[in-house]
């Protein structure tokens, strides 16, 4: 699959998504600092799902009725980075052909996916 990590997304889930074949779009990378709406108009215009921890992107997709592409919204600040790294791929195979065009919230204990 084909993802946006937003600057918020940490670097081993990053790390595991590249060894697992995904192809993945760091801003921290290529557009470090670059505000919320220009982070997801790449994303969007390059058709790719943005990976955040950022809750302002709700915001933008919902209230200000901005494009998406399908963004995954990580609410996992208790686990370590190895284990956001498991449950994101975890994700991607139970979940992944739900993603695109959707807005899914990750949290330790459940996942919750709503259509854009």
């Amino acid at each position: 699959m084909n993802f946006v990590a937003d600057e918020s997304l940490d670097a081993p889930i990053i790390a595991a998504l590249r060894i697992e074949g995904h192809d993945v779009y760091a801003i921290h990378e290529l557009h470090p600092q670059i505000d919320d709406e220009a982070v997801l108009k790449i994303a969007t215009e390059q058709n790719r799902i943005l990976l955040t921890s950022d809750k302002d992107f709700g915001e933008l997709v919902y209230r200000l009725k901005f494009l998406s592409a399908g963004i995954v919204l990580l609410r996992i600040p208790e686990l370590s980075n190895s284990e956001k790294a498991s449950l994101v791929l975890l994700l991607i195979q139970t979940h992944g052909y739900k993603l695109n065009a959707s807005f899914c919230v990750v949290k330790f204990d459940k996942v919750r996916i709503l259509a854009l």
